[in-house]
């Protein structure tokens, strides 16, 4: 492959940056006049902030500016980086286990290289400093961004397609990278070791680079691995970013940041046959490590580098310009046995004595990809006043392209015994049969207005997106092109009461493109399928306790997605008549760090259901609880100790079809614990030092997470977590 170069328009643009910060440098001598209008006052900045760490009572995943929660009339999630702490957090993943309206572990603990789960019946991309990490169309050049890098996450629930162009009905994730701070000197380095040889190693240090602060730095990385649950896998990862900052504290800065993470093994994708796992076979239970792959042929090489820059510029009190954009390079090798999720000979999980069978077949999988990504997002954000409304406008234009190149094959592997597996067989490599090059580019519109009348808070969001995509396979000489264009918008309303309560009502609207060839004539020509679209209707109560960090949310959705592709029997094409429909409500109580207590309470209900086949979506379940508490003591002799625990119950799920039937995997609960301890209290010369132990599934409950039935060709399930504890020990200064 060639070597990766940055596109031209990535360099015009820095080089105009960089000379835009030194002039604006020199012309600011005086802070802005303060301002006495209601518009003004509001805090309605640009979402990124370097000078500190931004509250949990305000998220600008909503609006794309920081707005309070309370004032927010959609359902967003946050976790700062004071819970992903206190809870010993690794993965996206376990992150949003205590967030309402998640499936989560959709893969069990089995396939940790990627975060899997459901949001709101739906599976939602991941945004990381505003700009979307782009998947690869083919499937294994994804990215996983380790958390160690994140000062917090955002999780946007329903369509959000009116701001950020192509997205899910179901909503969207947003990270936020850690940046330089205002701090002189600061820094942290961190140990950690625990279940399944876990062992990690974070480091984070910045400060000033010059006496006045104007530049700032900041470095962390981070080295970690572990044996996976399965048996003969294991993960090893080492990833480093740096960051730097000009402009200070003024009316114009300038973020560069770099990131290179480089993950050498990341564990398996296996998964066990669904006979003997969620159904008890006459021989019993699989065994939770039970490995369906084989080490000769198992590699999942993923290296992932980026570049990130964030320009902010005020021109005065009311006006501000705000520019990013990021350049992704993904590289993966996959080498994978899998299992195909039938027994070879099905008698053998009724009749145990014939121990001469138990044997299923296998496949064999690789592929090797890379994906380069560039992406910009541009906005004129400014306050103003028309009478008695306040206005906050942002206009907005952004640009994604992408390249995807893959290289794969499929093939057979020698069957294994479920009960008695052979490691080391001699796998054939498959024949390559596929050579894709992907091209995708997105351009967008947006614009934004955020009313304030007194107490009442309106929104509206319009966007128009132009998508054109191109998929050739130089091996099979196929080809497919699609270039929609589509409209999307937003309108809601809350009103704020002084004593801290706001109902609201939201309708929002998403498109997603789809792959796939379809026909409106039964076959005698076929198309492009056209995107699918989204629409919500939501509607809610926010109670904000006033002078108190405690907010209490409770929303009622109601989400259409259509021109979802049906397959059609015996031909190769499918129909656009597919409808799904995804009915809930959602509860969450936060109380955040209040005289040392943290609270985070969830209780969520849904149905999502096919509309063309009367089921639920597969991997979707229907709900759940969850509390989490931690406690830190502010006085006697335990001054310093915080401990606690969470409870997630998560309800069943449709797990597909079996040769039996329909499967319904049981809902499952478990329970987490941990306990930290700042020993600064033993004296001054433990000053610095903090020590922290978690575990999760502390009871060691044995459940499936999910299963994937498509009778009579596959029936897979994926074992949950077992009971993993860690242990850590950390200076700061």
């Amino acid at each position: 492959m060639k070597s990766a170069r940055l596109h031209p328009s990535f360099s015009v643009a820095m080089a105009g940056l960089l000379a835009a910060i030194s002039t604006a440098h020199a012309a600011e001598t005086t802070p802005p006049a303060a301002d006495s209008t209601k518009a003004k006052t509001k805090v309605k900045a640009e979402s990124i902030i370097v000078k500190g760490r931004k509250p949990a009572s305000v998220a600008s995943s909503g609006t794309k500016t920081d707005t309070p929660l309370i004032d927010t009339a959609q359902s967003i999630t946050v976790i700062d980086r004071h819970e992903l702490d206190m809870r010993g957090v690794l993965s996206l993943s376990q992150a949003v286990r205590y967030t309402a309206g998640i499936t989560p572990d959709q893969r069990g603990s089995t396939a940790t290289r990627y975060d899997q789960f459901a949001l709101r019946g739906f599976t939602v991309p991941n945004f990381l400093d505003g700009l979307k990490l782009q998947d690869s169309p083919t499937g294994y050049a994804t990215a996983q961004i380790d958390t160690s890098r994140l000062d917090r996450i955002e999780v946007l629930k329903g369509p959000a397609s009116a701001l950020y162009g192509q997205s899910s009905p179901g909503g969207l994730v947003a990270m936020s990278s850690k940046l330089p701070t205002s701090a002189q000197s600061y820094g942290s380095l961190t140990a950690t070791g625990g279940s399944f040889d876990l062992y990690r190693v974070d480091g984070d240090v910045g400060g000033s680079l010059t006496r006045d602060g104007f530049v700032r730095y900041r470095l962390y990385g981070t080295v970690n691995g572990s044996h996976s649950q399965l048996s003969q896998t294991q993960s090893r990862r080492y990833s480093i970013s740096p960051a730097v900052t000009f402009g200070g504290d003024g009316n114009t800065t300038l973020t560069l940041l770099g990131n290179y993470q480089d993950d050498p093994q990341n564990a398996s994708y296996g998964s066990v046959p669904l006979e003997g796992s969620l159904r008890r076979a006459a021989f019993g239970r699989i065994r939770q490590n039970f490995y369906d792959g084989d080490p000769n042929f198992e590699e999942f090489n993923r290296k992932h580098w980026a570049t990130t820059y964030i320009f902010n510029h005020k021109f005065n009190s009311n006006w501000a310009f705000s520019s990013r954009g990021r350049y992704d390079d993904i590289r993966t090798i996959y080498e994978s046995v899998y299992s195909e999720g039938v027994y070879m000979d099905a008698d053998y999980v009724r009749d145990f004595a014939q121990e001469a069978l138990g044997n299923f077949s296998r496949g064999t999988a690789y592929a090797n990809e890379r994906l380069k990504n560039l992406a910009f997002d541009n906005q004129f954000t400014g306050h103003f006043s028309t009478g008695i409304l306040h206005h906050s406008v942002m206009m907005g234009f952004d640009y994604q392209q992408s390249r995807a190149t893959e290289y794969d094959g499929f093939g057979s592997a020698p069957s294994i015994n479920v009960l008695h597996p052979i490691y080391g067989q001699t796998i054939t490599p498959p024949a390559i049969a596929n050579h894709y090059i992907t091209d995708q580019h997105q351009i967008g519109l947006y614009a934004q207005d955020q009313i304030d009348i007194a107490n009442f808070h309106l929104t509206g969001s319009l966007r128009n997106d132009w998508y054109r995509s191109h998929q050739q396979d130089y091996i099979g000489g196929s080809s497919s092109s699609q270039s929609p264009e589509q409209i999307t918008w937003r309108a809601s309303g809350l009103y704020h009461f002084n004593f801290g309560l706001a109902p609201y009502i939201s309708y929002s609207t998403s498109f997603q493109p789809q792959s796939g060839i379809t026909s409106d004539n039964g076959g005698r020509t076929t198309r492009q399928a056209d995107p699918t679209i989204g629409k919500q209707l939501e509607g809610g109560v926010k109670y904000q306790i006033p002078g108190l960090p405690i907010l209490l949310t409770a929303a009622g959705f109601h989400i259409e997605q259509t021109n979802v592709l049906t397959a059609v029997p015996n031909a190769n094409y499918s129909v656009e008549n597919g409808k799904v429909r995804s009915d809930g409500f959602e509860f969450e109580a936060h109380v955040n760090v209040y005289k040392g207590l943290t609270v985070v309470a969830t209780v969520s209900t849904q149905k999502v259901r096919d509309l063309s086949t009367h089921k639920p979506l597969v991997q979707v379940g229907k709900g759940g609880e969850s509390l989490f508490a931690f406690y830190t003591m502010q006085s006697t002799p335990l001054k310093g100790l915080g401990f606690g625990g969470g409870l997630r119950h998560v309800a069943s799920s449709y797990g597909g079809t079996a040769s039996y039937g329909d499967v319904t995997v049981p809902a499952y609960t478990l329970f987490d614990a941990t306990a930290n301890y700042d020993l600064a209290n033993l004296g001054h010369a433990f000053r610095g030092w903090k020590v922290q132990a978690s575990v999760r599934n502390l009871f060691n409950k044995r459940y499936v997470a999910s299963c994937y039935g498509y009778a009579p060709y596959d029936e897979w399930c994926w074992y949950g977590e077992r009971r993993s504890a860690q242990a850590s020990v950390g200076f700061s200064w």
